[in-house]
């Protein structure tokens, strides 16, 4: 089989804007604009969810609080097991029943973390996570669900926090980006029925989904998000890589091509010992 190189790989991209590789020590490669600010659409929600656990460490939220349908609570809304429809109130199943993505489940969580804050959700997410991160390129303008515009460098800080924690403990992170109701069947929004669907608190779990956005060489502890706007981050913790992908297409079947050969390509390259343990 062809190993491609990732240069060849962003090449095709058509729409791209930047990309990045990190280790835990830093930044490993990195291809085209890393400060040009683009909205990350569904990428917003890791930047966001982040805010929400700072705020669970605080004691300002719980997770089996109360919050959404009746029914759920916040780790419902986190975890997108509420039963919330994907941009509507409409409840679509009970609690825990279903992995239903849902905007409205998010921006219903933004909303509770406020009233139990006395914050404006837009300030506790400046003040708990882009001030200290330095993501001043980081602007929201609408949901904390799919409206925050960012760059690649910016989004290079924060996937170093999920390498090395500071602003929450690293057992919440570990819980935060491992699977929550496990078993539960879902759609992923745009590739389809995935059984099982696991999902973290506010990020997606690859497990054994297929098909799949990250690579067939991604384990399956990788965990991550990807932003209708063309945009995507992962961070896979076996091979001790990150990735970030920013792009201006929205996305389409293109990148059900494309994305997982670059992170093939990327693991090919710069995790070649992961393959033993997941090629």
């Amino acid at each position: 089989m062809t190993v491609e190189s990732p240069d060849d790989v962003v090449a095709e991209w058509d729409g791209h804007v930047g990309s990045a590789v990190i280790d835990p020590g830093g930044v490993v490669a990195s291809w085209g604009a890393l400060d040009l600010a683009v909205r990350l659409a569904s990428v917003s929600k890791p930047v966001t969810a982040l805010a929400a656990l700072v705020a669970l460490e605080e004691g300002a939220v719980s997770l089996d609080e109360a919050a959404g349908p009746p029914g759920s609570a916040v780790v419902d809304l986190l975890a997108h097991s509420s039963g919330y429809d994907f941009d509507s109130t409409r409840i679509l199943a009970p609690p825990r029943t279903r992995r239903i993505y849902s905007n409205t489940g998010w921006e219903v969580l933004f909303g509770h973390l406020a009233s139990r804050t006395g914050i404006p959700w837009r300030t506790y997410l400046q003040d708990a996570v882009l001030d200290p991160l330095a993501m001043g390129a980081t602007i929201v303008k609408g949901s904390p669900a799919k409206d925050l515009h960012g760059s690649v460098r910016d989004l290079i800080s924060f996937v170093g926090e999920l390498f090395e924690p500071t602003l929450v403990h690293s057992s919440t992170l570990d819980e935060a980006t491992s699977p929550v109701f496990a078993d539960l069947d879902g759609v992923l929004p745009e590739v389809g029925v995935q059984r099982p669907n696991p999902w973290g608190l506010g990020f997606e779990v690859r497990g054994h989904k297929s098909p799949h956005w990250t690579g067939r060489r991604n384990s399956p502890r990788t965990y991550g998000h990807f932003g209708g706007s063309g945009t995507f981050l992962w961070v896979d913790p076996d091979a001790g890589l990150g990735l970030i992908g920013l792009g201006v297409r929205d996305f389409g079947p293109w990148a059900l091509d494309l994305w997982p050969r670059l992170s093939d390509a990327v693991l090919n390259t710069f995790a070649p010992a992961s393959l033993e343990r997941h090629g």
